[in-house]
């Protein structure tokens, strides 16, 4: 048996019974099976009408759904609220996509060995979809995951993180009814790690989709059985530069909020901010008024800010990492301490060595390093010396200077004004290096959930 906690006060919020290998080999073969049928059991007119009643069932139940996330996740109220709502637009995405995607025309005719032929494709599933999930988005998420399998005609197994499994289970809850056949989405919490494992490395298995820690990942990334294709979506440390052209006060109010979303539990949270040294002194405390603005407190009060760590034991790692930074030289320019056993201070540090924990490794805490600069292409250098490479961004009014750092620096996406946890979902979402592998975003998830089949047809 599982027990969920609440991440804010220790509580028990419900048990959740666990499957034996047993169980996780009927999911398995039942999933072959369906697969087996390349979605002609359930063609798109089908997916479509289940896929728009959920879309509204969501939308009827948004404050219904944004409690239950925020009370095993711990994200504020507010920013749960929001989350639920991208995940019914994420639904309507996969419908506009179902709806347009189509095959394309193979050039054929156009030499002596083409004579006579043909040729397209279509859109096939790829086959039996496995979703390992995090515990920071636990709506959003598995909306990511699980819906453009669906509408990719692919039965999906999804595993949600052991601490935020019941807005996953409330999902397929949603979804049956629906009319989604029960067996083409199922909930699997395997009982120990060995059965997990076991199940990742499965043959049967034709698409891994997964989101968590990069050491996890890559782990079970080379588990995987010969053919599986996958995705795996980690974390990064995300930096973000203020030259001395920049609006300080636009800059220090996106990055509070960047910093501090969700308690600093998102991969693409601020962590480092390279600061031009003429701008610092003011920039840091423009800053530090921002933060110490914000609210710590309970997630379901809708004037709550930041809410708390997932875990007692990460309030703990937070608290080591931030201590080591300080014995270490590092400037306090607020928090570095607990808030309590649930939460972390926000906290910001001031010029952290580069061999500390907090600038190397990905924080997943209320905790922002800043660092000056006389000469941005140093910062870059030093922002790029970590093995991390996802989002990145820049506050400057010169449009050379941000040209020059989207060509110069390690990311993925590079934001102009704006903060690195920017996203709508449509967009590709990528980590590189050891941040992740493929491409995120619904479009770009349900395209590796489908392949392109060809047809040659050749004349007499």
């Amino acid at each position: 048996m599982l027990v969920v906690n609440s991440p804010w006060d220790s509580n028990v919020i419900e048990n959740i019974p666990t499957h034996k290998e047993s169980e996780i080999e009927t999911f398995l073969g039942t999933a072959e099976e369906i697969a087996k049928k390349k979605g002609s059991d359930f063609p798109p007119i089908n997916r479509i009408e289940v896929l728009k009643k959920f879309s509204e069932s969501i939308k009827k139940n948004i404050e219904k759904l944004a409690t239950l996330a925020t009370s095993e996740g711990g994200k504020p109220m507010i920013d749960s609220l929001i989350e639920i709502k991208r995940g019914a637009e994420g639904v309507d995405t996969c419908i506009e996509i179902l709806k347009n995607e189509s095959g394309y025309v193979i050039p054929m005719n156009i030499n002596k060995a083409s004579e006579n032929r043909i040729a397209f494709t279509q859109k096939e599933p790829i086959g039996v979809v496995l979703a390992i999930s995090a515990f920071n988005h636990p709506f959003n998420l598995i909306i990511h995951q699980v819906i453009p399998a669906i509408a990719a005609g692919c039965p999906v197994i999804v595993k949600p993180a052991e601490d935020t499994p019941l807005s996953c289970k409330q999902i397929i809850k949603m979804l049956i009814e629906s009319g989604l056949p029960e067996e083409r989405c199922v909930f699997v919490m395997p009982e120990n790690l060995e059965l997990a494992t076991k199940l990742v490395e499965d043959k049967r298995i034709d698409f891994f989709s997964f989101i968590g820690s990069a050491k996890v990942g890559w782990m079970l990334r080379s588990k995987l059985s010969a053919g599986t294709r996958c995705a795996l979506e980690h974390g990064g440390l995300a930096p973000t530069f203020v030259t001395n052209t920049a609006n300080l006060e636009t800059a220090s109010s996106l990055l509070a909020r960047g910093s501090f979303y969700h308690a600093g539990q998102v991969c693409v949270s601020v962590q480092r901010i390279f600061v031009d040294k003429k701008v610092s002194e003011e920039f840091l405390s423009l800053l530090k008024n921002k933060a110490m603005k914000m609210t710590i407190g309970d997630p379901q009060e809708m004037n709550t800010d930041i809410g708390p760590l997932i875990r007692p034991s990460e309030v703990d790692r937070v608290d080591e990492w931030v201590n080591e930074s300080l014995k270490n030289g590092a400037n306090k320019i607020i928090g570095g301490t607990k808030n309590s056993n649930n939460a972390y201070n926000q906290t910001i540090l001031l010029n952290p060595k580069p061999s500390d924990r907090v600038s190397r490794m990905e924080v997943f805490g209320p905790v922002v390093c800043v660092y000056t600069y006389d000469k941005i292409e140093s910062a870059i250098k030093n922002a790029n010396s970590v093995d991390t490479s996802f989002q990145a961004s820049i506050f400057s009014d010169k449009i050379n200077e941000v040209l020059s750092f989207y060509e110069k620096i390690n990311a993925s996406s590079v934001f102009h004004n704006d903060h690195t946890a920017f996203r709508v979902d449509w967009m590709p979402f990528a980590g590189l290096k050891h941040s992740g592998h493929g491409v995120g975003g619904i479009k770009y998830t349900m395209h590796d959930m489908q392949i392109d089949k060809m047809l040659v047809l050749k004349k007499d």
